[in-house]
């Protein structure tokens, strides 16, 4: 059963090759808004976190939150820090505008309307702090402490201190939200997400007991006329034309964020002028129920909009067809087909008049039917939030099949044969996860695993090859274990194949799991059936060793069910 240790020896023989392809990876996975907006909001977060920290100090001393200003300023507020604290933040913020001005219409879940609503009320909110802290130091040279900011908080001006309150609460919540929405897809957030609940609650209450704890010391010393007159000088607070300079600072930049949203917002009235004096046309469906809606609004955001159910596995992106449609009246005005509708009704051989509701933008009245009826436990509700939950990501899909499980029932009783059937799939899926991968569902005597969903390409590539002889070696191990039980040893066929795919939870309201969808794991489960006929333990798309920058030791063409044009793979273990 060594038959696979071709696909590791691949992975050791050509490092050069592989290094010298890394440029050509990196240009695979471009800088995208996505990634911006993670890494931006990672960054921000990482200072939120700094500074809610902090005002935990509180909770001590007034003088152990002094000494934790000193260490947050020396990672912050040094030229690389200032840097990347700064340019996250005006990133963050026009993204976050861009957001505002992309939506076609506000009907999210509350977790979205959240994290974008708390988004938009942080720059106001952190602007006076920001005002009265690192610019009255850059422009005025104030040198402001912990003790003169929580006497301003408690004692000068109690509003400051909400709005210091409303400020950490906001950028603590939409930090979280948008982490939430990054991690829930991972396989371990299911396990960590006790945890990671427990962190998010805990942080801002100790956070802001220290900063309660931390105004009643100041209180306290407030009392003392000579601590005031020390903590109080003008080289902290400033003198009343540096507070007016300050002020008109202040009331600039809000002026200006207003002026930002104002611009948004009118660029959105003059895209919805623009479609409307495009004229509109009529959309009937076939329980009757007509809907009017902007000439070129593609037929999946006329049924969001007009909250129709509508199945759409990957959020309109043209990247499945479970949308599809099919015209049945008004087909002969019907634009033809852009380049990635025809791909995608190629590949599923559509019949006469369907379409891609996501991609199908008619200029006339028209009459449709969606082909793939949503969910029927769903609610409306339900179906449009779902319709948002899946992520476009770079996978390897491993299909493993165990041979002959039908004269392996015959021979033996039912209870054996479960237990040798449970046997095999242990031993395949301490493999898979052992070179890195994840088993994500067991399909009779097989499993689908998946590679790719927390590591880059090149490496879900590479850990997927690794499987193949980790599996080799496991089954080996598990026949001459069960030698003297079997009369014929456990074979099985494996099918590899990498690309695009949709991962997130799939099903219906009571029975939601976590998996992926698309043609990348049509073809890898294709590709194992393929072991059959070929006579070989593994099939193995060329995309594969793509990724994982190695050169098969061969490569041919076969033909694939379902597919147009013939897949190059690398058969391995053939006889």
């Amino acid at each position: 059963m060594r038959t696979a240790s071709i696909a590791t020896r691949q992975l050791t023989e050509d490092p050069a090759k592989a290094r010298r392809a890394t440029p050509a990876a990196r240009s695979r996975s471009p800088l995208t808004l996505r990634r911006l907006r993670l890494a931006s909001g990672l960054i921000l977060f990482g200072y939120v976190l700094t500074h809610l920290s902090n005002h935990a100090l509180g909770n001590i001393s007034l003088d152990a939150m002094e000494d934790g200003l000193s260490l947050a300023s020396a990672l912050w507020l040094n030229p690389l820090g200032l840097t990347l604290l700064y340019g996250a933040l005006l990133v963050h913020l026009l993204l976050g505008l861009q957001a505002l001005y992309a939506a076609r219409f506000f009907r999210w879940r509350p977790s979205e309307a959240l994290q974008l609503v708390s988004g938009l009320l942080i720059p106001p909110l952190l602007i006076s702090h920001i005002v009265g802290t690192r610019i009255s130091f850059a422009t005025e040279g104030l040198d402001k402490g912990y003790a003169q900011e929580l006497y301003a908080f408690w004692v000068a001006s109690p509003p400051l201190g909400l709005m210091q309150v409303a400020v950490l609460v906001v950028a603590w919540i939409h930090g979280c939200t948008g982490l939430y929405f990054w991690l829930r897809l991972k396989p371990a957030f299911a396990r960590a997400a006790p945890w990671l609940l427990a962190l998010a609650v805990l942080v801002p209450v100790l956070a802001l007991l220290g900063f309660a704890q931390g105004g009643r010391m100041i209180l306290a010393l407030a009392q003392d006329p000579a601590w005031r007159a020390e903590a109080l000088k003008p080289v902290h607070v400033g003198l009343p034309d540096q507070v007016a300079r300050l002020a008109g600072i202040r009331d600039r930049m809000l002026l200006t964020y207003a002026a930002l949203l104002g611009a948004v917002i009118a660029a959105r009235g003059a895209r919805t002028f623009a479609e409307v004096k495009r004229g509109t046309i009529r959309l009937s469906y076939p329980d009757g129920r007509v809907v009017r809606v902007p000439r070129g609004t593609s037929v999946l955001e006329a049924s969001r909009r007009n909250r129709i159910p509508h199945a759409s596995v990957c959020g309109g992106r043209g990247r499945c067809s479970t949308c599809r449609i099919r015209v049945t009246d008004g087909s002969d005005g019907a634009p033809a087909p852009g380049r990635t509708e025809r791909a995608v009704l190629e590949r599923i051989a559509a019949g006469p008049g369907v379409r891609l509701a996501c991609q199908f933008r008619p200029e006339t009245d028209m009459a449709v039917v969606p082909l793939l009826p949503p969910q029927p436990r769903m609610r409306q509700a339900d179906l449009l939030d779902r319709a948002q939950s899946g992520e476009e990501r770079f996978i390897v899909a491993m299909f493993v099949d165990l041979r002959g499980s039908t004269r392996l029932a015959e021979e033996r009783l039912p209870y054996d044969t479960v237990f040798i059937i449970n046997r095999f799939l242990s031993a395949v899926g301490d493999a898979v996860r052992e070179a890195g991968g994840s088993t994500n569902q067991f399909l009779g005597d097989g499993l689908l695993a998946l590679f790719g969903l927390e590591t880059e390409p090149e490496q879900a590539a590479r850990d997927a090859l690794r499987a193949i002889d980790g599996i080799a070696d496991a089954v080996e191990t598990l026949n001459r274990l069960l030698a003297e039980d079997l009369e014929h040893i456990l074979r099985y066929g494996v099918g590899v194949h990498a690309g695009p795919a949709i991962v997130g939870e799939m099903g219906d309201a009571t029975d939601a799991r976590f998996t992926a969808l698309g043609d990348t794991v049509n073809v890898a489960s294709r590709l194992q059936g393929l072991t059959k006929t070929l006579g070989c333990v593994a099939v193995v798309s060329e995309a594969v060793y793509r990724a994982a920058r190695v050169t098969p030791e061969a490569i041919r063409d076969i033909a694939v069910d379902g597919r147009s044009e013939a897949v190059r793979v690398s058969t391995l273990g053939c006889l």
